[in-house]
């Protein structure tokens, strides 16, 4: 159940943009539980459609590349959607950061728009 909660956070980190294992953990209400949504991530190999490239850790480190096959994939899928890394880490992380939290942020306003429209 943990894993398929992080799971659904990590589906909807959108192209080009990197979350971390720490917003994942408090998103979804487990705030000390950063090192167990690492776990969740390294079992997720099997999972297709799992943009596990997007999650670092909380300084933009890539401390989840070993995790990937070859020895610097995790880094091409993130330059590839635009984000520029040096040394295995995001530069600009503070403006690539995604918070699960935009992603409530982002119902509550469609449902205010839809409400809206209603009237």
């Amino acid at each position: 159940m943990f894993f398929e909660k992080v799971y659904n956070v990590v589906r909807k980190i959108p192209v080009g943009r990197v979350t971390t294992y720490g917003a994942i953990a408090k998103h979804i209400g487990s705030p000390n539980s950063s090192r167990m949504v690492g776990w969740a991530m390294n079992a997720s190999h099997h999972k297709s459609g799992l943009p596990a490239h997007r999650v670092v850790n909380r300084i933009g480190l890539l401390s989840g590349k070993h995790h990937f096959y070859g020895t610097d994939l995790m880094k091409q899928l993130l330059e590839n959607e635009g984000i520029n890394i040096k040394n295995d880490k995001v530069i600009n992380f503070e403006k690539v950061f995604w918070d699960p939290k935009d992603m409530d942020d982002n119902k509550i306003k469609d449902k205010i728009h839809r409400w809206i429209k209603e009237k």
